[in-house]
């Protein structure tokens, strides 16, 4: 048996066209694009790649995109002033402030000042706490886009055993309630969990987000299962390049699994999509619109 891959490109190119045309509908009905403002501060590689890839996403699908490049050295007052004139922008409706931020700067304090209704990446407390109690909110980017996949492979959640491997804010909290949501029976284990690898075999689905490499083994899970893996971690090579990997071993889960996402391929690829879609649902709460359709 080899498992199906998911493939998280393709799915996430469906959404961005879809969110193309909605923006179009969008600015004949308010006039304007929606706008969604990045805040990058110092320039760490990785943070700077992403960054570029939603700036040039938002343009992709025809918004307007508002960056803001700050240097390393900046004041934790001088960045929550400039959230605070984001918030009051009638140009922007989703704000991104890219993770990690420097030691001077309190992370949660800048997510807090972020207007709840301009929260893209569905961080802020109000958002988390609306999630939690199956009202709408903005939510997190990639444990939606990890529910897209899995309800296009599986269509109905319903009844089935879920494990989520990690309990972070980001992935594992809120992938826990999406997935209550669709009526799974949903168990989040983490790094403490007793005798991990038999509650990992009792899921027909997987998400792994630990941040281990290949740490969750074909052995650990279920026939049939569906393997969502949202890890990306570089093992060094002899070329000293690195090799891309997730969570999961990919090469011995394929041959248990009935479908798995690759890294990279797979969820990544879903979490920018996800915030184009946040975007324009942000802009269309703001100007008193119902949500947009189909997504």
């Amino acid at each position: 048996m080899t498992a199906r891959r998911i493939d998280g490109k393709a799915r996430a190119l469906a959404i961005r066209e879809r969110v193309a045309e909605l923006v179009s509908a969008f600015e004949e009905r308010a006039g304007r694009a929606p706008g969604l403002a990045t805040v990058l501060v110092g320039e760490d590689p990785a943070s700077a790649v992403y960054v570029r890839s939603k700036n040039r996403a938002t343009a992709e699908t025809g918004m307007v995109s508002f960056a803001h490049n700050l240097p390393v050295t900046i004041s934790e007052y001088e960045l929550l002033q400039l959230v605070i004139e984001l918030n009051a922008d009638e140009r922007v409706d989703g704000i991104l402030v890219q993770l990690p931020l420097p030691a001077q700067i309190n992370a949660t304090r800048v997510i807090e000042t972020i207007d709840p209704g301009k929260d893209v990446d569905g961080f802020h407390p109000t958002n988390a706490g609306r999630l939690a109690t199956g009202l709408p909110s903005l939510v997190p980017c990639t444990p939606y886009g990890c529910l897209s996949l899995l309800k296009q492979e599986l269509g109905s959640l319903s009844g089935l055993d879920a494990v989520v491997i990690g309990r972070s804010n980001i992935v594992g909290k809120p992938m826990a309630q999406l997935l209550l949501g669709e009526s799974a029976t949903v168990t989040i284990a983490h790094s403490r969990t007793k005798d991990l690898p038999s509650v990992v075999g009792r899921a027909d689905i997987v998400i792994a987000a630990v941040g281990r490499a290949e740490m969750v083994r074909g052995d650990w899970i279920k026939p049939g299962a569906c393997v969502i893996d949202v890890g990306i971690n570089r093992l060094p090579t002899d070329d000293g390049k690195g090799r891309l990997v997730g969570d999961v071993a990919f090469a011995e889960a394929a041959e248990v699994a009935a479908a798995i996402t690759p890294v990279p391929g797979g969820v990544g690829p879903m979490t920018i999509a996800m915030l184009m879609r946040n975007t324009l649902v942000a802009a269309h709460r703001r100007a008193g619109l119902a949500d947009p359709e189909g997504l």
